[in-house]
């Protein structure tokens, strides 16, 4: 079947319009085209040509002043690999449960494993280039100067660099470990059904539940959850001991101190930072969620709130849904609003096949921005019904869009962001809409409604994603001693779920399961952070914004256009930021307890 063909019979009318689904065709017409079997062909050939022109010679190249050929050529690879990656991945991602498309990843993910093998030798071998050559080589050279930042990234990595032939044994097994074990959760999670009142239910539907108005709703989904991935516990405890031992194995290995280490070194940000982060948002437990929480039980009539009551809409709450024409509408002109430029580069989405938002069986979970590569475009996955907290993820998954734009002319060595500021313009991007939708409400209950609904999405931005960073240090930490139970990883969630959310959750039975269905977990260890970084930094950020306006979007836009080319602590200084400053949390965190004493102020009769 072509891709155009596909998307024709995904594309349907239900209650919230007409949904756009992904037109893939911008990358290949199909699996079985020409075209993509061309490319595959060419990359192989390219990889092996690579290999046969450079390998070994990289000293004696830099040295005569013709590196910049590789590093093009290198380039012009990775461009190529991507595209193919990138189709293969998102045509998968539309239903995981088809095998056809399963065993077609698979084996796209086995022949780009075994191309790249034949090309792992040059950063390997550039690192092995003295300081002294590599320096002369940039200072000499204006094309290759402009790489200076990825080579500087590259050096950072130096100390953990293993031998060529163990570097290509990990490299190789990554297909049958690492990517095998992710592949397994995800099929197995797409798989879940949940019965709900008579009602058989995929996790993104039994999800959506949980923030009925309707309590008895709610209660039936949490137990429908907890059942279904108790009765799949095991299996995923097995999955996560496997891919917690397989990264303890490569972490011992490369010599990493910290078992976050690696993704601190992938994210370009100090561990200082990071653990700055972790320790300013849980010492401001009690006055943001353990607070914020014990109210919300209070307007509920409740000394405590049930764990299906913690995402519940308020009794106040305005129950509209959007259709996806007034969601669209909505987050453009809040994009308009700030910059018509911004609301320009994200216009293209909406007509272009570049967003697939229905909710169907087999299709992933959640909601992502998967950049491709700089020669093509973004696409945006959702599962849309119709809710505010729908409307902001559009805003949210947008802004990851608009920023891969901006960032895509740095080429594919430095357009990629690293994840400290890979949340920039998503959050930014919510901030905007909220607060546009914001602006327009008058109606005192409305704005409350608003309010705590913002608060919340803060609280699960922040406050969740550093509980779930605990817990992952927690489970990684543990599993250097030996295989983890399951009795064990649950205790471990209730601890720091009990932390975090405070006396006014009642974590109910099943509850201590719900770490099973955490794709991060799986797919990027200690990626989770990333988002309280993005949140805290953004609310910093808007402080700025609304402090003073003039010239701000033009500094914003070269922050987005940098992509990877500059450190974070370079791209902040024009806003006055620095997170290593201990302030600079602390005024993140302040904006979340400024809108709590708002809501406390302000609550409805």
């Amino acid at each position: 079947m072509t891709i155009a063909s596909d998307a024709a019979s995904r594309k349907g009318h239900n209650q919230f319009g007409d949904l756009p689904v992904w037109d893939l065709a911008d990358l290949y017409p199909g699996r079985d085209s020409g075209e993509f079997k061309a490319d595959l062909e060419k990359a192989k050939a390219d990889a092996a040509q690579f290999e046969a022109d450079y390998k070994g010679k990289l000293t004696e190249l830099t040295k005569s002043g013709r590196l910049i050929e590789a590093i093009e050529r290198t380039e012009a690879l990775s461009d190529l690999t991507g595209k193919i990656g990138s189709f293969s991945f998102l045509q998968y991602a539309q239903n995981t449960g088809d095998p056809d498309r399963a065993k077609f990843m698979g084996d796209v993910n086995e022949a780009l494993t075994n191309l790249s093998t034949r090309t792992l030798f040059f950063e390997l071998e550039l690192n092995r280039i003295e300081d002294a050559v590599l320096e002369e080589a940039l200072n000499s050279n204006e094309k290759l100067a402009r790489y200076r930042p990825w080579f500087e990234e590259l050096r950072k990595a130096k100390p953990y660099q293993l031998e060529d032939r163990v570097e290509e044994l990990f490299h190789d097994k990554a297909v049958t470990a690492f990517s095998a074990w992710n592949r397994l959760f995800d099929e197995t999670l797409s798989a879940l059904r949940f019965e709900v009142d008579g009602e058989s239910l995929n996790l993104e539907s039994t999800l959506h539940l949980l923030s009925e108005r309707d309590e008895k709703k709610r209660e039936a989904a949490f137990h429908a959850l907890g059942k279904t991935l108790s009765q799949n516990a095991r299996l995923f405890a097995h999955v996560t001991n496997v891919l917690a031992k397989d990264k303890e194995i490569s972490d011992r290995w490369r010599g990493y101190k910290d078992i976050a280490d690696s993704r601190h070194l992938a994210n370009s940000v100090e561990r200082e930072v990071v653990d700055a982060l972790e320790t300013a948002v849980r010492a401001a437990y009690p006055r943001l969620s353990h607070r914020y929480y014990k109210m919300k039980a209070r307007w509920f009539g409740k000394d405590q709130l049930d764990s299906w009551d913690r995402n519940a809409p308020l009794p106040t709450s305005d129950e509209r849904t959007f259709t996806w024409d007034e969601a669209v509408s909505t987050v453009l002109e809040a994009y308009g609003r700030f910059s018509p430029q911004l609301a320009e580069i994200a216009q293209p989405f909406f007509n272009s096949g570049w967003i697939d938002a229905p909710t169907s069986d087999g299709k992933m979970s959640g909601a992502f921005a998967h950049p491709t590569v700089p020669s093509a475009h973004p696409y945006l996955m959702l599962n849309y019904l119709g809710r505010s907290r729908d409307v902001m993820t559009l805003a949210h998954e947008l802004g990851h869009g608009v920023h891969q734009r901006l960032a895509a002319a740095q080429g594919p060595l430095l357009a990629n962001t690293p994840l400290t500021l890979a949340e920039t313009a998503s959050v930014f991007g919510e901030m905007l809409t909220f607060r546009s939708v914001l602006d327009k409400t008058s109606d005192r209950k409305q704005r409350f409604a608003l309010l705590s609904s913002k608060v919340e999405d803060m609280l699960n931005t922040v406050v969740r994603q550093i509980a779930f960073y605990t817990f992952e240090r927690k489970v990684h930490t543990a599993r250097r001693q030996g295989e983890l139970r399951l009795e064990e990883i649950n205790a471990f969630w209730l601890e720091v779920q009990t932390e975090s959310l405070g006396p006014g959750i009642r974590l109910n039975e099943g509850y201590d399961v719900f770490w099973a269905y955490i794709p991060h977990f799986i797919h990027s260890p200690f990626y989770v952070y990333a988002y309280a970084f993005g949140d805290c930094l953004v609310n910093s950020l808007y402080a700025q914004y609304e402090k003073a306006s003039e010239g701000f979007a033009e500094r914003y836009f070269e922050l987005l256009k940098a992509g990877g080319s500059k450190h974070h602590s370079e791209l902040l200084k024009p806003f006055g930021l620095d997170a290593k400053d201990p302030q600079f949390w602390s005024m993140g965190l302040s904006v979340i307890e400024r809108l709590i004493d708002e809501l406390e102020a302000s609550q409805p009769e």
